[in-house]
């Protein structure tokens, strides 16, 4: 019963992800369109928990398809993902939200077994 539930949490995380995402988003391109000077964009490399290759590729697509963020590389031996973020300004809550939102879910669906 535990991963149905975990999928079932996922999913609505990812949903409010991407809905507030979207939301931000829209607001760096307006920002950007007003003010004439677009926010810091940035390369991230971070490191994700011990998964399966499906659980990295998942978090990877989950990435990509949040507004403002895009998955370039997955390293499974170093067990890190390059990403690209449109709006640099506060990284660490970017990560955090990678954390918070996708990786415990797809730790219980995917997680490598000892």
């Amino acid at each position: 019963m535990r991963k149905p539930l975990a999928a079932v949490v996922l999913l609505f995380r990812f949903g409010k992800a991407v809905m507030v995402s979207g939301v931000q988003t829209l607001m760096v391109i307006l920002r950007a369109s007003v003010a004439r000077t677009p926010p810091p964009a940035a390369f991230l490399r971070i490191r994700f928990p011990p998964m399966s290759a499906h659980g990295a590729s998942l978090l990877g697509c989950m990435i990509t398809l949040t507004p403002g963020t895009t998955t370039l590389d997955i390293d499974m031996e170093n067990r890190e993902i390059l990403m690209h973020v449109l709006d640099a300004s506060d990284t660490d809550a970017v990560v955090r939200g990678i954390r918070e939102d996708f990786e415990p879910g797809l730790v219980v669906l995917f997680g490598a077994r000892s």
